[in-house]
């Protein structure tokens, strides 16, 4: 019997980035997959069941990465993926060629977040080259990242 070609190079734990769960269970300010990208629910109808039909849900989301509006109807009966986000802290320690230098929990030092565009980035320059102390929060979910507010450091 010849051994299969197993592939054991990555390593990960197999944590899937998205979950299921039930469109009638999805509630507005919640999060859900549309086309393929993680959303934030900002706007949820329910229409009526039709003589043969389901019960559908209208749901209008904004990508938490992009800011992109996306729609979806499905049966309420149905399940929707519900991406995995994960929020963090970071201390920002410095700027470097448009990426953030992030201070981590364990005190090692990550340089590959890209500065966000728009206000935000402009906000993080300025309190930088101010010499300011403080920290951005990074939202992390199906594989992409970024940051996505400022909140000051607490001198004690």
């Amino acid at each position: 019997m010849a051994e299969p070609d197993l592939d054991f190079q990555t390593g990960d734990a197999g944590a899937s980035t998205t979950y299921p769960m039930q469109c009638s269970a999805l509630r507005k300010n919640g999060f859900v997959v549309l086309r393929g990208r993680p959303c934030k629910i900002v706007e949820m109808s329910t229409s009526k069941t039709g003589k043969h039909g389901h019960a559908k849900v209208h749901l209008v989301g904004i990508d938490i990465f992009s800011g992109k509006k996306y729609e979806d109807i499905c049966p309420s009966t149905h399940n929707m993926d519900v991406p995995n986000i994960k929020r963090s802290d970071f201390q920002v320690i410095g700027i470097n060629d448009g990426y953030l230098s992030l201070l981590l929990d364990n005190g090692e030092v990550r340089d590959d977040l890209k500065i966000p565009e728009g206000d935000l980035g402009k906000e993080i320059e300025f309190r930088n080259e101010s010499g300011e102390d403080f920290m951005v929060t990074v939202l992390n979910s199906m594989e992409e990242e970024a940051a996505i507010s400022i909140k000051a450091l607490n001198k004690s």
